[in-house]
Order: C-alpha cells, then sequence, then structure tokens
C-alpha cells in the first residue's frame, strides 16, 4: 500500500520526562528542556515513560504556545506514533487514492459530516448508496493485541451508537481503527478498561456495523498505511 503523509518541519529526538497536564510534556533535547504540545488525549501510561526516547517534530506559528509536538515514542525496533490526527489524515489520502478496498467505490468523499448532534471523521457517497465512516487511533498493544480505547470514552460510545441510527436510516456504516504501531496481530475493544465502549461495539457489529482495523508504520519523515 503506497499511501502515506509526510510529517512537515524538522524532526527531532530527546528523552521523556514527564506530562504537564493533558496535552503538554517535557521532553529534554541534548541539554535542553522543551515544553511539547502532545496531539492526543489517551493516557497512554505504557509508552509516556520517563526516560524514553521520543520524537519530536517543529511545528513553529505564531499562534502557538509551543514549538513541537510529540509525534512518537521509541520502542525495539519501531517507533510508536503518538498524533491522534495522523489516521484522519492517512485514511483520506487512502480513501483518494482507492487503496482501502473496502471503501474505493466511492467517487464523493467529505470529511467531517454532521448527522444529527454528531460528527463523523468521513461521508462517503456513490450512485446507489451513502457511508459513514469513523475512524480511531489506537496505541495500545498487549500480547500482540491491539486493544481500544486505553480509558473510558463517552465520546467513542456516543460515536458507535449513532452509528447503529445512521444504519437503522439506510445508511452504510464502518468504523476504522488505525494502529499506530507494529506489533499488534490482532484487534479488540478494550473490555476491561471500556466495557461499556466494548458492549456498544459488539451490539453495533450484530446490527450491521463494519468494523475494520489497519495498521500504520514511522518511517523517517512519513506515516505509510498497510493492512495485516
Amino acid at each position: 500500500m503506497s499511501s502515506f503523509v509526510k510529517i512537515e518541519g524538522r524532526i527531532l529526538e530527546g528523552i521523556f520526562l514527564e506530562k504537564v497536564n493533558r496535552f503538554l510534556v517535557l521532553v529534554k533535547v541534548d541539554e535542553v528542556i522543551l515544553l511539547s504540545f502532545l496531539p492526543n488525549p489517551g493516557r497512554m501510561k505504557e509508552l509516556l515513560i520517563p526516560g524514553r526516547r521520543v520524537v519530536l517534530a517543529e511545528a513553529k506559528k505564531e499562534d502557538r504556545k509551543t514549538d513541537y509536538d510529540l509525534i512518537g515514542v521509541k520502542l525495539p525496533n519501531q517507533i510508536v506514533s503518538l498524533d491522534s490526527r495522523i489516521p484522519n489524515r492517512i485514511v483520506l489520502q487512502a480513501l483518494k487514492d482507492k487503496e482501502l478496498k473496502e471503501f474505493s467505490k466511492y467517487d464523493y468523499i467529505r470529511p467531517e459530516y454532521s448527522f444529527g448532534h454528531t460528527r463523523f471523521d468521513f461521508f462517503l457517497r456513490n450512485k446507489d448508496e451513502e457511508c459513514f465512516l469513523e475512524v480511531k487511533s489506537c496505541t495500545l498493544v498487549r500480547e500482540g493485541i491491539a486493544l481500544f480505547p486505553d480509558a473510558v470514552t463517552a465520546r467513542g460510545k456516543r460515536h458507535v451508537e449513532d452509528l447503529i441510527k445512521a444504519k437503522k436510516e439506510g445508511y452504510r456504516t464502518s468504523i476504522l481503527f488505525i494502529v499506530q504501531r507494529q506489533d499488534a496481530s490482532v484487534f479488540s475493544p478494550n473490555y476491561n478498561t471500556d466495557p461499556d465502549f466494548g458492549r456498544a461495539l459488539k451490539e453495533g457489529k450484530e446490527r450491521g456495523l463494519e468494523v475494520y482495523a489497519y495498521q500504520s508504520y514511522f518511517h523517517k519523515v512519513e506515516f505509510f498505511l498497510e493492512k495485516k
């Protein structure tokens, strides 16, 4: 699969020190401590461990409080992407390239489409049908199993419930989990952490919600999408 997105800005490596809050972290690069933006609302306790090597991308803009984004964690033989914005970007590119075979028949692609009080990631259409596609970022892997979520997600549960409603109204509905690392062989909802989300996803699948999982990997300054 050739679809990819490129990281803009200079890439730096550093040492993770601590989380300041949900979206701010401290990273030591050489002898300088940088306050950096964490573009992911998850907990990621298994990944963001003090002393671990991480990857930063320079993102200097006038309206930003920080000059860097923490985009990855270095593990043996791989870099785990932590940027929850990447899955939507790479899925959009793959939809345009028609490299997601499950959705290759659509000629109309619109990101961020409202349905009732919910905004789904993508609305797809052709002459025969209309489809809502929701994309979720997954960074937690245990014993080869990719698990979502890593914290309770009322928002994620609501998205699944609204996809079920849309299915009842005649839409095709799908949810696509992008596992942002390479050491997973299967995907499962994380019943231990969020049983309500797990039950909602199970109910959705029984009612016709399509569930898919793809993997992405980070190479140099590019993220690639693949299915295993």
